[in-house]
């Protein structure tokens, strides 16, 4: 069930195509992205790029970011509701740990709280190690971890039980271990986990593919694997863990919510601003360099995706022992 669930999941993920709206254009003056993790991140770079590109196609004026750590993302979403009558126009990047969080309780609201707007981009999972790690592939961390799975620490820039950790832990699972035995360290967004690799606090590093392609084609570190089902053009050289006979195959959205409350006329003209960006050369540029598939849903579409999500990461978690 785990396995044909994560090649499902990565299916629903990437298959539908970029709706259509008959909405007249209409001039956003100001956009404010609330990011609920640290700088260098998925959700800072999914923000920062997408509306980098919506200033430079003049779909938007003005915008402007603000990072709000904490809480697993709690913080930022707790700010939003509780500031909602003056967040007419803000955007809260989020991705899958909004539905993860909510499941297993690390903070009390879910995506019903706040108003879906669209789901934009996903991102295949990576398991990165340093470029002087004794670890040259997937199957040396393998065979270590058989060993002694004490030994290997893993950073991910997420809560314990949330994304980086679920993928990891369902890669393990996949080989036939135990996922509970999986040391996984906790670190606020991808730029601090990828700084413990680099640094030598752990051994492997767990995150998307877009916060450290970058730094892989650079040689700041090495990609040992990623979760998508075949090799990616964006990444050739990378291979996937099913090249291993290991079925976990995965791909995290990221969206963005606004404020409780929100109408739906500006709901639209957001997505209507979002389309447009699709069609650009300066979006395919940004979604290329980061290794990020298109993956828009409208907000209604957008909500229909995540209560199917939520029962379906639900099962996941708890076959991996993360839910009771």
């Amino acid at each position: 069930m785990f396995k044909s669930f994560m090649r499902h999941l990565v299916c629903v993920f990437i298959a539908a195509p970029l709706a259509s709206q008959s909405i007249a254009a209409e001039e956003i003056e100001k956009l404010h992205f609330l990011i609920p993790g640290g700088a260098g991140g998925g959700w800072d770079m999914t923000a920062r790029g997408i509306g980098d590109v919506l200033v430079k196609e003049e779909l938007v004026d003005q915008v402007s970011f603000q990072n709000l750590s904490g809480g697993g993302g709690g913080k930022a979403i707790s700010h939003l509701i509780e500031t909602a009558e003056r967040q007419p126009n803000t955007l809260m990047v989020s991705s899958t740990p909004i539905v993860v969080r909510a499941l297993n309780g690390i903070f009390p609201q879910s995506f019903r709280d706040l108003t879906p707007v669209a789901a934009t981009i996903a991102d295949y999972g990576a398991i990165a190690t340093s470029t002087d790690s004794q670890y040259t592939s997937w199957p040396d961390v393998v065979k270590d971890f058989h060993s002694n799975p004490s030994k290997i620490k893993i950073a991910g820039g997420s809560a314990r039980g949330s994304m980086d950790h679920l993928v990891i832990a369902a890669a393990f699972k996949n080989e036939g271990f135990n996922p509970r035995k999986v040391k996984y360290i906790s670190y606020d967004a991808g730029a601090k986990a990828t700084a413990a690799l680099l640094s030598g606090e752990t051994e492997l590093l767990s995150t998307g593919l877009g916060e450290i392609l970058e730094k892989a084609k650079s040689g700041q570190l090495k990609i040992l694997a990623i979760t998508a089902q075949k090799r990616i053009d964006v990444a050739p050289d990378i291979p996937t863990l099913t090249e291993y006979g290991n079925n976990t195959v995965f791909a995290n959205w990221r969206g963005f919510f606004a404020a409780p409350g929100i109408n739906q006329e500006q709901v639209d003209k957001w997505n209507h601003a979002l389309k447009r960006m699709y069609k650009t050369e300066e979006w395919h540029v940004v979604k290329n360099r980061n290794g990020w598939m298109d993956n828009y849903k409208a907000d209604k579409d957008f909500y229909a995706f995540l209560e199917g999500q939520e029962r379906q990461i639900g099962r996941l978690m708890s076959e991996l022992g993360f839910l009771k």
